[in-house]
């Protein structure tokens, strides 16, 4: 399998240099020169194989024969190691709960599959890789536990001060090694543009080997196809209308599930669920993509004005708008109406969701006032714990901490403060 940068100014390259080097030297996303559908037969007897078979079938034809059989196996075995429960919230909405890893976030899928690869590829390399990554909440937690203790791999977090939760900023602050964390006097647009420049910057790239671990990266983005197939496994009627609501932020996630619809998963549609920043949903109405500063809002995670992973939805669906709205459908919802759908779901379901998840739910809801024969599932993306100062004032109860976070609650947190791009590149080279 060869990778090609959207940029189309970048030589293609192999898996292994898409993964290592994370963006193209011409600034481009790397995106796989064919997508090949899977078999009619697999799709129909999905219900047969075991989670771990279906991650292998899923993302095999992404790696060709650069990672052995055997070994990819391991990989997806120890990447695919806990469950993705659908829970049934109400008629017709279900959620795909991705929150029962290590660090309770759906990011763990691609944080451990992308340090496994990594890892694996590196392994007899003198050669060391730091992987340089913004966070605007779960991504640094998932990335600093993934790749915590693998060989020749150093990794640096950019998170922004005070925009992120305790429990996110002890994940990724507090386990040492070789991670560390720079605290950011900024937004998370200012920290993901830190990165951006660095990874261009030749006085830091001439020295050393930069990759990053956010979604740009193909190895962190293309497992995220692997829930949207668990979660077809688990439906009952196969035959129904399915569409799935994913709380959006970088995009990621549902530019995944779009791949997964491209390899004939039979997904009717897509609802990407966001916060105030709804450069996506005024794409959608106007066809005019402005990307804006984020605004700061209780679902973090999806605090993003410039969405990377978006190029990748256009190149999907071929640059036609036409196309992509009959497929799409984008809504932003504020702070109060979160608030209001997570007391909602408590009380009348006893379910606690956190900010994302119930953002989730609003998708689903209002795209159901037109579309009433839908079957939904929105993505429950993060353990409510994870959002204590968002969840208990709103559901009037509280939470227990789970072993997972039991375990780094009570740690030290242990970060370097910055506010410009000339103290990462000092930070970098000094290192």
């Amino acid at each position: 399998m060869k990778y090609y940068s959207l940029n189309k100014k970048a030589p293609n390259v192999s898996f292994k240099d898409a993964v290592i080097k994370g963006l193209a030297p011409d600034k481009g996303l790397y995106f796989p020169e064919t997508i090949s559908p899977l078999i009619d037969n697999f799709i129909k007897s999905i219900h047969n194989y075991t989670d771990q078979e279906i991650g292998y079938e899923v993302i095999k034809q992404f790696i060709g024969n650069e990672i052995p059989k055997a070994a990819l196996k391991q990989i997806i075995t120890e990447t695919l190691s806990f469950d993705f429960p659908l829970v049934d919230i109400e008629n017709n909405i279900k959620t795909l709960e991705l929150f029962h890893g290590p660090t309770m976030a759906f990011k763990d899928v691609g944080a451990r599959f992308m340090a496994r690869c990594l890892g694996y590829l590196n392994v007899d390399s003198k050669k060391k890789v730091t992987v340089l990554v913004a966070t605007s909440g779960d991504t640094g937690g998932a990335v600093a536990n993934g790749f915590l203790g693998v060989k020749n791999v150093e990794v640096i977090i950019l998170y922004p001060s005070k925009k992120v939760s305790n429990v996110q900023e002890k994940q990724l602050t507090t386990l040492g090694k070789n991670i560390k964390a720079l605290e950011v006097d900024g937004t998370f647009d200012d920290c993901q543009t830190m990165v951006k420049k660095a990874f261009l910057d030749p006085s830091i790239t001439d020295q050393m080997q930069l990759t990053s671990a956010n979604s740009i990266n193909v190895a962190r983005w293309l497992p995220q196809m692997f829930y949207f197939f668990l979660a077809y496994k688990q439906l009952k009627d196969k035959d129904s209308k399915l569409v799935f609501s994913v709380p959006s932020g970088n995009y990621g996630n549902i530019c995944a599930g779009m791949m997964a619809k491209k390899l004939g998963l039979p997904i009717h549609g897509f609802i990407a669920a966001t916060n105030a920043n709804d450069i996506v949903p005024k794409f959608l109405q106007t066809g005019d993509y402005q990307p804006k500063p984020s605004v700061q809002t209780i679902s973090n995670a999806m605090d993003v004005g410039d969405p990377s992973n978006f190029i990748r939805i256009l190149e999907i669906y071929g640059n036609d708008f036409e196309i992509l709205k009959n497929d799409l459908h984008s809504y932003s919802f504020t702070d109060d109406e979160t608030r209001k759908a997570m007391l909602h779901m408590y009380e009348k379901f006893k379910y606690i969701s956190d900010p994302h998840g119930a953002v989730g739910y609003l998708g689903c809801k209002l795209y159901q006032k037109e579309n009433q024969d839908a079957n939904c599932v929105f993505l429950e993306t993060a353990h409510p714990v994870k959002f204590l100062d968002v969840v208990e004032p709103v559901i009037e109860k509280s939470i227990d901490f789970p072993p997972q976070i039991q375990s780094v609650i009570h740690k030290t947190k242990e970060a370097t403060f910055i506010s410009t791009y000339l103290e990462l590149k000092s930070f970098l080279l000094d290192k």
